[in-house]
Protein backbone atom coordinates (compact mmCIF):
# COMPACT_ATOMS: atom_id res chain seq x y z
CA UNK A 1 0.00 0.00 0.00
CA UNK A 2 2.63 1.85 0.54
CA UNK A 3 4.18 2.02 -3.05
CA UNK A 4 0.35 2.36 -4.16
CA UNK A 5 0.08 5.77 -2.29
CA UNK A 6 3.50 7.04 -3.47
CA UNK A 7 2.78 6.16 -7.15
CA UNK A 8 -0.52 7.42 -7.60
CA UNK A 9 -1.19 9.93 -4.03
CA UNK A 10 -3.72 9.83 -1.45
CA UNK A 11 -6.48 9.69 -1.13
CA UNK A 12 -7.11 6.64 -3.36
CA UNK A 13 -9.43 3.04 -3.49
CA UNK A 14 -7.36 0.36 -4.05
CA UNK A 15 -9.73 -3.15 -5.12
CA UNK A 16 -8.74 -6.50 -5.42
CA UNK A 17 -9.97 -8.65 -8.62
CA UNK A 18 -9.10 -11.76 -7.05
CA UNK A 19 -11.57 -10.79 -3.71
CA UNK A 20 -14.07 -9.36 -6.52
CA UNK A 21 -14.03 -13.01 -8.30
CA UNK A 22 -14.16 -15.12 -5.90
CA UNK A 23 -16.86 -13.38 -4.29
CA UNK A 24 -19.00 -13.48 -7.27
CA UNK A 25 -18.29 -17.24 -7.96
CA UNK A 26 -19.50 -17.68 -4.55
CA UNK A 27 -22.72 -16.92 -5.54
CA UNK A 28 -22.97 -18.49 -8.65
CA UNK A 29 -21.35 -21.92 -7.80
CA UNK A 30 -23.84 -22.11 -5.19
CA UNK A 31 -26.60 -22.21 -7.92
CA UNK A 32 -24.57 -25.50 -9.53
CA UNK A 33 -27.01 -26.67 -12.31
CA UNK A 34 -30.00 -24.79 -11.11
CA UNK A 35 -31.51 -21.93 -13.77
CA UNK A 36 -30.05 -18.49 -12.47
CA UNK A 37 -28.79 -15.47 -13.06
CA UNK A 38 -25.94 -13.16 -10.99
CA UNK A 39 -26.98 -9.58 -11.76
CA UNK A 40 -24.40 -7.56 -10.01
CA UNK A 41 -26.24 -4.22 -8.21
CA UNK A 42 -23.82 -1.18 -10.68
CA UNK A 43 -24.33 1.31 -8.02
CA UNK A 44 -22.45 -0.50 -5.03
CA UNK A 45 -19.44 0.14 -7.66
CA UNK A 46 -19.63 1.37 -11.51
CA UNK A 47 -16.14 1.76 -12.08
CA UNK A 48 -15.64 0.11 -15.98
CA UNK A 49 -12.85 -2.22 -14.68
CA UNK A 50 -14.33 -3.08 -11.69
CA UNK A 51 -17.89 -3.82 -14.35
CA UNK A 52 -15.35 -5.63 -17.06
CA UNK A 53 -13.99 -8.13 -14.84
CA UNK A 54 -17.88 -9.16 -13.82
CA UNK A 55 -18.78 -9.24 -17.40
CA UNK A 56 -15.49 -11.21 -18.15
CA UNK A 57 -17.12 -13.35 -15.68
CA UNK A 58 -20.29 -13.69 -17.79
CA UNK A 59 -22.50 -11.92 -14.94
CA UNK A 60 -25.49 -9.85 -15.36
CA UNK A 61 -26.48 -6.38 -14.05
CA UNK A 62 -28.61 -4.62 -12.24
CA UNK A 63 -29.03 -0.90 -13.25
CA UNK A 64 -30.76 1.69 -11.89
CA UNK A 65 -30.09 4.53 -14.86
CA UNK A 66 -29.20 5.50 -18.56
CA UNK A 67 -25.56 6.17 -16.94
CA UNK A 68 -25.08 2.60 -15.61
CA UNK A 69 -26.76 1.15 -18.70
CA UNK A 70 -23.91 2.72 -20.95
CA UNK A 71 -20.95 1.75 -18.22
CA UNK A 72 -21.86 -1.54 -18.70
CA UNK A 73 -22.92 -1.68 -22.68
CA UNK A 74 -19.16 -0.16 -22.77
CA UNK A 75 -16.93 -2.66 -20.28
CA UNK A 76 -18.38 -5.07 -22.33
CA UNK A 77 -22.03 -6.70 -20.45
CA UNK A 78 -24.40 -8.63 -22.25
CA UNK A 79 -27.44 -6.28 -22.73
CA UNK A 80 -29.65 -9.69 -22.60
CA UNK A 81 -28.36 -10.00 -18.75
CA UNK A 82 -29.66 -6.56 -17.88
CA UNK A 83 -32.18 -6.15 -15.23
CA UNK A 84 -33.62 -2.56 -15.41
CA UNK A 85 -34.60 -1.05 -11.66
CA UNK A 86 -35.51 1.87 -10.07
CA UNK A 87 -38.86 3.89 -9.53
CA UNK A 88 -37.47 6.99 -12.16
CA UNK A 89 -36.99 5.77 -15.28
CA UNK A 90 -37.69 8.35 -17.85
CA UNK A 91 -39.02 8.42 -21.54
CA UNK A 92 -35.13 8.35 -22.80
CA UNK A 93 -33.59 6.24 -20.35
CA UNK A 94 -36.73 3.34 -21.25
CA UNK A 95 -35.69 4.22 -25.13
CA UNK A 96 -32.30 3.61 -24.53
CA UNK A 97 -33.01 0.19 -22.91
CA UNK A 98 -35.52 -1.06 -25.11
CA UNK A 99 -33.26 0.36 -28.49
CA UNK A 100 -29.85 -2.45 -26.00
CA UNK A 101 -32.38 -5.12 -25.83
CA UNK A 102 -32.47 -5.61 -22.14
CA UNK A 103 -33.50 -8.39 -20.33
CA UNK A 104 -36.02 -6.85 -17.78
CA UNK A 105 -37.84 -3.61 -16.55
CA UNK A 106 -38.26 -4.65 -12.89
CA UNK A 107 -41.93 -1.91 -12.93
CA UNK A 108 -42.25 0.04 -9.81
CA UNK A 109 -45.47 1.91 -10.25
CA UNK A 110 -48.91 1.77 -12.02
CA UNK A 111 -47.41 5.31 -14.26
CA UNK A 112 -44.08 3.69 -15.15
CA UNK A 113 -46.22 0.47 -16.24
CA UNK A 114 -48.53 2.70 -18.98
CA UNK A 115 -45.27 4.71 -19.90
CA UNK A 116 -43.20 1.98 -21.03
CA UNK A 117 -45.74 0.64 -22.75
CA UNK A 118 -46.44 3.65 -24.86
CA UNK A 119 -42.77 3.94 -25.66
CA UNK A 120 -42.70 -0.06 -26.91
CA UNK A 121 -45.56 0.99 -29.11
CA UNK A 122 -43.55 4.06 -30.42
CA UNK A 123 -40.85 2.14 -31.27
CA UNK A 124 -42.67 -0.93 -32.23
CA UNK A 125 -41.03 -3.71 -29.57
CA UNK A 126 -42.30 -5.07 -26.98
CA UNK A 127 -40.94 -4.84 -23.50
CA UNK A 128 -40.21 -7.36 -21.23
CA UNK A 129 -40.92 -6.76 -17.50
CA UNK A 130 -41.95 -7.69 -13.70
CA UNK A 131 -43.12 -5.84 -11.54
CA UNK A 132 -41.23 -4.79 -8.66
CA UNK A 133 -43.77 -6.24 -5.37
CA UNK A 134 -43.05 -4.40 -2.13
CA UNK A 135 -43.73 -7.56 0.46
CA UNK A 136 -44.05 -4.91 3.55
CA UNK A 137 -40.81 -6.42 5.12
CA UNK A 138 -38.81 -4.77 8.00
CA UNK A 139 -35.07 -5.61 6.64
CA UNK A 140 -33.76 -4.71 9.89
CA UNK A 141 -31.14 -2.67 8.55
CA UNK A 142 -31.04 1.23 8.57
CA UNK A 143 -33.59 3.33 7.85
CA UNK A 144 -32.19 4.90 4.27
CA UNK A 145 -31.46 1.52 3.24
CA UNK A 146 -34.57 -0.08 3.70
CA UNK A 147 -36.40 -0.36 0.74
CA UNK A 148 -39.37 -3.02 1.53
CA UNK A 149 -41.40 -1.49 3.72
CA UNK A 150 -45.16 0.00 2.77
CA UNK A 151 -43.82 3.20 3.74
CA UNK A 152 -40.72 3.19 1.66
CA UNK A 153 -41.03 4.61 -2.05
CA UNK A 154 -40.24 1.37 -3.68
CA UNK A 155 -41.99 -1.21 -5.44
CA UNK A 156 -45.39 -1.64 -5.81
CA UNK A 157 -47.44 -2.80 -2.68
CA UNK A 158 -48.41 -6.58 -2.75
CA UNK A 159 -51.85 -6.67 -2.57
CA UNK A 160 -52.08 -4.53 -5.35
CA UNK A 161 -49.95 -6.52 -7.75
CA UNK A 162 -52.53 -8.97 -8.64
CA UNK A 163 -54.42 -6.61 -10.69
CA UNK A 164 -51.60 -4.72 -12.42
CA UNK A 165 -50.51 -8.35 -13.28
CA UNK A 166 -53.81 -8.75 -15.17
CA UNK A 167 -53.23 -4.42 -17.09
CA UNK A 168 -49.87 -5.76 -17.72
CA UNK A 169 -51.23 -8.29 -19.52
CA UNK A 170 -53.78 -7.05 -21.24
CA UNK A 171 -51.17 -4.11 -22.93
CA UNK A 172 -49.61 -4.95 -26.36
CA UNK A 173 -46.29 -3.91 -25.92
CA UNK A 174 -45.51 -5.23 -22.77
CA UNK A 175 -44.48 -8.96 -22.16
CA UNK A 176 -45.04 -10.12 -18.39
CA UNK A 177 -41.53 -12.43 -17.63
CA UNK A 178 -41.30 -12.43 -13.56
CA UNK A 179 -41.64 -11.09 -10.57
CA UNK A 180 -38.89 -9.41 -8.70
CA UNK A 181 -38.39 -8.30 -4.61
CA UNK A 182 -36.22 -6.05 -2.79
CA UNK A 183 -35.88 -5.41 0.69
CA UNK A 184 -33.09 -3.29 1.60
CA UNK A 185 -29.12 -3.52 1.98
CA UNK A 186 -26.36 -4.81 4.61
CA UNK A 187 -29.36 -7.43 5.89
CA UNK A 188 -27.35 -9.62 7.98
CA UNK A 189 -29.52 -12.15 9.13
CA UNK A 190 -31.49 -14.87 6.80
CA UNK A 191 -34.78 -14.35 8.36
CA UNK A 192 -35.94 -10.99 6.14
CA UNK A 193 -35.49 -13.35 2.59
CA UNK A 194 -37.82 -15.97 4.10
CA UNK A 195 -40.31 -13.86 5.37
CA UNK A 196 -40.11 -11.70 1.64
CA UNK A 197 -39.87 -15.26 -0.31
CA UNK A 198 -42.90 -16.89 1.32
CA UNK A 199 -45.23 -13.56 0.52
CA UNK A 200 -43.93 -13.94 -2.86
CA UNK A 201 -43.88 -17.51 -3.81
CA UNK A 202 -47.75 -16.97 -2.67
CA UNK A 203 -48.37 -14.58 -5.02
CA UNK A 204 -46.77 -16.40 -8.19
CA UNK A 205 -48.88 -19.57 -6.92
CA UNK A 206 -52.23 -17.09 -7.66
CA UNK A 207 -50.71 -15.48 -10.59
CA UNK A 208 -49.93 -18.85 -12.46
CA UNK A 209 -53.53 -19.90 -11.51
CA UNK A 210 -54.82 -16.30 -13.34
CA UNK A 211 -52.95 -17.40 -16.50
CA UNK A 212 -49.88 -14.87 -15.85
CA UNK A 213 -46.49 -16.39 -17.06
CA UNK A 214 -44.06 -16.11 -14.22
CA UNK A 215 -40.38 -17.24 -15.79
CA UNK A 216 -38.55 -15.71 -13.59
CA UNK A 217 -38.06 -14.65 -9.67
CA UNK A 218 -36.00 -12.08 -9.17
CA UNK A 219 -35.08 -12.24 -5.28
CA UNK A 220 -33.08 -8.93 -5.10
CA UNK A 221 -29.80 -8.29 -3.17
CA UNK A 222 -28.72 -7.13 -0.11
CA UNK A 223 -26.67 -9.34 1.60
CA UNK A 224 -24.56 -7.51 4.40
CA UNK A 225 -21.08 -7.54 4.71
CA UNK A 226 -19.14 -7.35 8.28
CA UNK A 227 -17.56 -3.90 8.72
CA UNK A 228 -17.45 -4.66 12.38
CA UNK A 229 -18.73 -7.61 14.47
CA UNK A 230 -21.60 -8.52 11.61
CA UNK A 231 -21.95 -12.17 10.62
CA UNK A 232 -23.82 -12.25 7.95
CA UNK A 233 -24.81 -15.23 5.78
CA UNK A 234 -22.26 -17.29 3.33
CA UNK A 235 -23.62 -16.63 0.29
CA UNK A 236 -23.57 -20.36 -0.62
CA UNK A 237 -25.98 -20.69 2.37
CA UNK A 238 -28.65 -17.92 1.46
CA UNK A 239 -28.45 -19.68 -2.03
CA UNK A 240 -29.36 -22.50 -0.58
CA UNK A 241 -32.09 -20.92 0.99
CA UNK A 242 -33.81 -19.28 -1.85
CA UNK A 243 -33.66 -22.19 -3.92
CA UNK A 244 -35.61 -24.34 -1.15
CA UNK A 245 -37.99 -21.44 -1.35
CA UNK A 246 -38.16 -21.05 -4.83
CA UNK A 247 -38.91 -24.91 -4.99
CA UNK A 248 -40.05 -24.92 -8.72
CA UNK A 249 -36.57 -25.69 -11.10
CA UNK A 250 -39.11 -24.12 -13.81
CA UNK A 251 -38.59 -20.82 -12.01
CA UNK A 252 -34.81 -19.10 -13.24
CA UNK A 253 -33.94 -17.39 -10.20
CA UNK A 254 -32.21 -13.97 -10.44
CA UNK A 255 -29.94 -12.20 -7.80
CA UNK A 256 -28.79 -8.56 -7.36
CA UNK A 257 -26.10 -8.75 -4.96
CA UNK A 258 -23.64 -5.80 -4.97
CA UNK A 259 -21.88 -4.46 -1.69
CA UNK A 260 -21.56 -7.88 -0.57
CA UNK A 261 -19.52 -8.75 -3.88
CA UNK A 262 -16.90 -5.62 -3.93
CA UNK A 263 -17.62 -4.30 -0.46
CA UNK A 264 -14.38 -6.08 1.58
CA UNK A 265 -12.95 -6.38 -1.68
CA UNK A 266 -11.69 -2.35 -1.50
CA UNK A 267 -10.26 0.33 0.77
CA UNK A 268 -9.84 3.51 0.79
CA UNK A 269 -6.13 4.71 1.45
CA UNK A 270 -5.72 7.84 3.27
CA UNK A 271 -2.71 10.39 4.62
CA UNK A 272 -2.74 11.96 8.47
CA UNK A 273 -2.07 15.60 7.68
CA UNK A 274 -2.66 16.98 10.85
CA UNK A 275 -2.87 15.42 14.92
CA UNK A 276 -4.83 18.20 16.59
CA UNK A 277 -4.68 17.63 20.53
CA UNK A 278 -7.39 19.07 22.67
CA UNK A 279 -8.79 19.14 26.04
CA UNK A 280 -12.44 17.22 25.08
CA UNK A 281 -10.96 15.29 21.82
CA UNK A 282 -8.09 14.87 20.28
CA UNK A 283 -8.37 15.12 16.01
CA UNK A 284 -6.83 13.41 12.96
CA UNK A 285 -6.72 15.27 10.00
CA UNK A 286 -6.35 13.36 6.94
CA UNK A 287 -6.52 14.11 3.35
CA UNK A 288 -9.98 11.97 2.11
CA UNK A 289 -13.27 13.30 3.45
CA UNK A 290 -17.09 12.47 3.56
CA UNK A 291 -16.40 14.00 -0.40
CA UNK A 292 -14.63 10.69 -0.63
CA UNK A 293 -16.75 8.37 1.46
CA UNK A 294 -19.84 9.47 2.73
CA UNK A 295 -21.50 6.36 4.95
CA UNK A 296 -20.24 7.29 8.14
CA UNK A 297 -21.32 10.64 8.15
CA UNK A 298 -24.98 9.72 5.99
CA UNK A 299 -25.62 6.41 7.91
CA UNK A 300 -23.27 6.71 10.97
CA UNK A 301 -21.71 3.73 9.28
CA UNK A 302 -18.87 2.26 11.00
CA UNK A 303 -16.00 0.98 8.59
CA UNK A 304 -12.25 -0.78 10.28
CA UNK A 305 -9.20 2.53 10.01
CA UNK A 306 -6.13 0.87 9.98
CA UNK A 307 -2.68 1.95 9.85
CA UNK A 308 -0.46 0.82 7.10
CA UNK A 309 2.09 0.56 9.20
CA UNK A 310 2.12 -0.26 12.91
CA UNK A 311 4.22 2.21 15.06
CA UNK A 312 5.21 -0.07 17.92
CA UNK A 313 7.43 2.25 20.25
CA UNK A 314 4.01 4.91 20.09
CA UNK A 315 1.36 4.53 22.91
CA UNK A 316 -2.43 4.54 21.29
CA UNK A 317 -4.39 7.56 22.11
CA UNK A 318 -7.91 8.21 21.04
CA UNK A 319 -8.93 10.16 17.67
CA UNK A 320 -11.75 11.26 15.65
CA UNK A 321 -10.48 10.28 11.82
CA UNK A 322 -11.75 13.68 10.76
CA UNK A 323 -11.22 15.50 6.71
CA UNK A 324 -10.72 18.78 5.67
CA UNK A 325 -14.43 19.39 4.70
CA UNK A 326 -15.94 22.29 6.39
CA UNK A 327 -18.63 20.24 7.88
CA UNK A 328 -18.68 19.01 11.69
CA UNK A 329 -20.19 15.77 9.79
CA UNK A 330 -16.77 15.39 8.12
CA UNK A 331 -15.68 12.39 9.87
CA UNK A 332 -14.45 8.99 8.21
CA UNK A 333 -14.27 7.69 11.98
CA UNK A 334 -14.72 8.38 16.00
CA UNK A 335 -13.47 7.91 18.56
CA UNK A 336 -10.75 5.60 17.16
CA UNK A 337 -7.49 4.37 19.15
CA UNK A 338 -4.51 4.29 17.46
CA UNK A 339 -0.86 5.05 17.62
CA UNK A 340 -0.18 8.47 14.86
CA UNK A 341 1.75 10.03 13.13
CA UNK A 342 1.46 13.28 10.91
CA UNK A 343 1.92 11.45 7.17
CA UNK A 344 1.37 8.06 8.19
CA UNK A 345 -1.00 6.21 5.77
CA UNK A 346 -4.64 4.86 7.17
CA UNK A 347 -6.54 2.12 5.27
CA UNK A 348 -10.16 2.54 5.86
CA UNK A 349 -11.34 -1.22 4.92
CA UNK A 350 -14.84 -1.93 3.19
CA UNK A 351 -14.59 1.08 1.35
CA UNK A 352 -15.28 -1.23 -1.92
CA UNK A 353 -19.18 -0.86 -2.15
CA UNK A 354 -20.80 2.69 -1.74
CA UNK A 355 -17.45 4.66 -1.68
CA UNK A 356 -16.59 6.14 -5.31
CA UNK A 357 -19.60 5.59 -6.44
CA UNK A 358 -21.07 7.97 -3.66
CA UNK A 359 -18.13 10.53 -3.93
CA UNK A 360 -18.74 13.59 -4.78
CA UNK A 361 -16.79 17.57 -5.41
CA UNK A 362 -18.28 19.28 -2.66
CA UNK A 363 -16.03 21.61 -1.18
CA UNK A 364 -14.60 21.57 -4.99
CA UNK A 365 -12.38 18.70 -4.04
CA UNK A 366 -11.28 16.31 -6.66
CA UNK A 367 -12.58 12.83 -6.31
CA UNK A 368 -10.31 10.24 -5.81
CA UNK A 369 -7.71 7.79 -7.97
CA UNK A 370 -8.64 4.38 -8.25
CA UNK A 371 -6.35 2.09 -8.35
CA UNK A 372 -6.68 -2.37 -9.36
CA UNK A 373 -4.55 -4.88 -8.23
CA UNK A 374 -4.48 -7.97 -10.33
CA UNK A 375 -1.66 -10.58 -9.55
CA UNK A 376 -0.02 -8.10 -7.58
CA UNK A 377 0.17 -5.51 -10.16
CA UNK A 378 -1.72 -2.02 -9.89
CA UNK A 379 -3.35 -0.07 -12.28
CA UNK A 380 -4.69 2.87 -12.63
CA UNK A 381 -8.71 2.69 -13.72
CA UNK A 382 -9.65 6.14 -12.87
CA UNK A 383 -7.17 9.00 -12.41
CA UNK A 384 -7.52 11.68 -9.84
CA UNK A 385 -9.96 14.45 -11.21
CA UNK A 386 -7.51 17.70 -12.29
CA UNK A 387 -8.57 20.98 -11.40
CA UNK A 388 -9.54 21.60 -15.17
CA UNK A 389 -11.96 18.47 -14.63
CA UNK A 390 -13.79 20.52 -11.56
CA UNK A 391 -14.49 23.75 -14.20
CA UNK A 392 -15.30 21.74 -17.18
CA UNK A 393 -19.15 22.35 -18.09
CA UNK A 394 -19.26 25.76 -15.97
CA UNK A 395 -19.36 28.69 -18.24
CA UNK A 396 -19.07 33.01 -16.95
CA UNK A 397 -22.43 35.32 -17.57
CA UNK A 398 -21.56 37.70 -20.57
CA UNK A 399 -20.42 41.04 -20.24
Amino acid sequence: MTDIAAEFGTPCFVYSRAAIENQWHAYDGAFADRAHLICYAVKANSNLAVLNILARLGSGFDIVSGGELLRVLQAGGNAEKIVFSGVGKTRDEMRQALQAGIKCFNIESHSELLLLDSVAAEMDKTAPVSLRVNPDVDADTHPYIATGLRENKFGIDINDAESLYREAMSLDNLRVEGIDCHIGSQITSIDPYLDALARLMQLVGQLREDGVPIRHVDVGGGLGIAYRAETPPEPARLVKTIMQAVADPGLEILMEPGRSIVGNAGLLLTRVLYLKRGREKNFAVVDAAMNDLIRPSLYSAWQEIVPVSEHSAAAPERYDIVGPVCESGDFLGLDRDLALREGDLLAVNGAGAYGFSMSSNYNTRPRAAEILVDAGQAHLVRRRESMDDLLRGEALLPE
